[in-house]
């Protein structure tokens, strides 16, 4: 569930006549109430024609494409069609000071020249070589899907027949590290884990980096054989103890640990859930959207317009096939939206990017899916752990949903102050994420390299 979608768009440009130039990195911070945002337009000319791009740093989003940008006596105006982004700002010598729209939201924006290291934090935790253990890089095949799938192997130098932890990633297309907004927070994992006797098997989502397959047609399932197939990898292994391969899992790496677990087929050891959904698909999604909204600042008439959008979808794609709907988008906008929502640009931008995620095979298997029935077949030790703000997989509900239904010791645990990536946080908004110089809480993986020991 830390999905956090980059759109891109075909790049249009604009011409405009005029002697002054703007060329270079703007910067400047949007003031979201409980949170600040900054975001940078990367601006360059050529032979009379403006282009730009847009940076979100503390997102880990670069290079977005800007649809239009129009500079003319003094005034410019950039346009992200598909985000529903509109800037209106007018040049004064060292500043541009201006308006930043999206979605039915104004707030001021002013810009300032950007430094070249505009945006750059630190990660303090990402281990560099050389590293004290054995580093190998592994492929493995899922020969149900009839893919090769890559991945790195950590074992420790010392010893033999170790314990292992398989990491399953979370939704989205995701490297080895699983990384993102600049963390890698699967690389600290393993480093933590191998310097404590543990070894660990991470790999690249099939169709992401070096594995095979084709991510985009991927449902829950088909994920969950990619990571039965590195459990089996394992135990073809000499150097690793085959009673005691266990999963952890993050967000929806997580409750892919859960599916596994309940296959008695796996012979799990254990398995650690970092914030994996316990509820169903739709019902955590609908709450991730209003807990997410409702902390940056929406009214509950915003809110209740986006899930009314998010209804009108679901009920095109039970009524028609999915090549008719994502054919006939205009007709279909034209048909089913509220006069509210068709007549302005942003509205219809946020349905066509609706239909677009929720006939993914991945959103459409979440959505469908409740962990119900493989939470109450788990008869291996269980560590869930959730982070108190986390806006995305909600702690208590989820935590109390693994006690109630897992037959094997569960235990449980609720960090203060860490956010659904695990890191001490402010607000829990995942725009926060990339701004934040800790990867992952140091207690988390104190916990789980403990617990994992004891078996």
């Amino acid at each position: 569930m830390k999905r956090v979608i980059i759109l891109t768009v075909n790049l249009l440009l604009i011409a405009s006549t005029f002697s002054q130039d703007i060329s270079g990195s703007w910067i400047g911070e949007l003031n979201l109430g409980a949170m600040k945002l900054p975001l940078v337009f990367n601006i360059s000319e050529k032979g009379g024609v403006y282009s730009a791009t847009m940076d979100s740093p503390q997102q880990g989003a670069k290079g977005i494409p800007v649809n239009t940008v129009h500079f003319e006596n003094s005034k410019l105006k950039l346009t992200i069609i598909n985000a529903g982004i509109e800037y209106e700002g007018e040049w004064q010598t060292d500043s541009i000071i201006g308006t930043f729209k999206q979605n039915g939201m104004t707030f001021p924006l002013n810009l300032s020249p950007a430094e070249d290291n505009s945006g750059i934090v630190m990660r303090p935790q990402e281990p560099k070589p050389p590293y004290p253990y054995h580093s190998e890089d592994v492929r493995f095949e899922n020969k149900e899907a009839g893919i090769t799938l890559a991945g790195t192997l950590t074992l420790p130098k010392e010893g033999k027949r170790f314990p292992v932890a398989v990491l399953v990633t979370g939704s989205g297309p995701q490297n080895r590290n699983e990384e993102l907004f600049g963390h890698k927070p699967f690389l600290v994992i393993a480093d933590y884990l191998t310097r404590n006797g543990i070894a660990v098997l991470r790999y690249d989502d099939r169709g992401t980096a070096e594995s095979g397959g084709n991510y985009a047609t991927a449902t829950l399932d088909d994920f969950a054989t990619d990571a039965a197939a590195a459990v089996n990898y394992l135990k073809t292994r000499k150097e690793i103890n085959p009673k005691k391969i266990g999963v952890i899992g993050h967000s929806e790496g997580g409750t892919i640990a859960f599916m596994l677990a309940s296959d008695k087929n796996n012979k799990l050891a254990y398995i650690v859930s970092l914030a994996g959904m316990a509820i169903p698909g739709d019902s955590l999604m609908r709450m991730q959207r209003y807990l997410l909204s409702k902390k940056m600042g929406a009214t509950d008439a915003q809110i209740a317009q986006n899930e009314a959008l998010i209804d009108i979808i679901a009920d095109l794609i039970e009524k028609y096939p999915e090549d008719f709907i994502l054919q006939n988008m205009d007709m279909l906008a034209g048909e089913v939206l509220p006069d509210s929502l068709k007549e302005n640009e942003a509205g219809k931008a946020a349905f066509q990017q609706g239909i677009k995620q929720m006939i993914s095979p991945e959103i459409k298997s979440l959505m469908k899916y409740n962990p119900a029935d493989a939470l109450a077949k788990i008869k291996c030790p269980v560590l869930a752990l959730n982070g108190e703000n986390d806006l995305q997989v909600p702690a208590d509900i989820n935590l109390d949903r693994i006690k109630a239904l897992v037959k094997g010791k569960v235990t449980a645990k609720k960090y203060p102050g860490l956010n659904h990536l695990f890191q001490h946080c402010s607000t829990g908004l995942p725009s926060e994420y990339g701004s934040i110089e800790e990867t992952l809480s140091p207690e988390v993986l104190n916990d789980i390299a403990e617990w994992i020991k004891r078996f």
